[in-house]
């Protein structure tokens, strides 16, 4: 039996950009169409994204980072939204941000840890969880970061009816 692989690739010389252009002109000529310059995907539809979680998860610092050279940001808050939920790590973590804030009354802390615990109930009616571990801020934020991304890259974009 004979030896069944394929003889090495040879390289092509490098065509000189007249060459080039040439030939791309011919290849359109070949196929009667020219070739067209806009994305082959189309653009991705504007999200508008909600970020949910109890008092003290966290939201305001991961939103005031995700604003920080936010121009994509402030043009994907249009059309579609987006739902994500923050969470702290654990209960006692939460709990123990909102003692730490100095903020509150004890009575005041029971009536937002009771309502966080509604909150959490609720999770499963956002497309993301996102944990915000303290002292991981910046992983919260490029973990939102990424879900924004895939949503921008999605086939199937959403589609909002107000």
């Amino acid at each position: 039996m004979g030896d069944a692989r394929r003889p090495p690739a040879v390289p092509i010389p490098a065509v000189e950009t007249a060459d080039r252009a040439e030939l791309y002109r011919a290849l359109e000529a070949s196929l009667g169409c020219t070739f067209r310059s806009d994305p082959l995907t189309p653009n991705p539809n504007p999200l508008i994204i909600v970020i949910s979680g109890p008092s003290g998860v966290g939201k305001d610092a991961v939103i005031m980072r995700l604003r920080e050279g936010a121009a994509t940001l402030r043009r994907i808050l249009r059309d579609s939204a987006l739902f994500v939920f923050l969470v702290a790590e654990s209960e006692s973590a939460l709990v123990k941000r909102l003692i730490d804030r100095k903020t509150e009354t004890k009575e005041t802390l029971m009536v937002r840890v009771a309502t966080a615990r509604e909150e959490v109930k609720h999770i499963r009616d956002f497309d993301y969880v996102v944990v915000n571990a303290d002292g991981k801020l910046d992983g919260a934020v490029k973990l939102v970061e990424s879900i924004i991304d895939a949503e921008k890259a999605k086939v199937r974009q959403r589609n909002v009816v107000i």
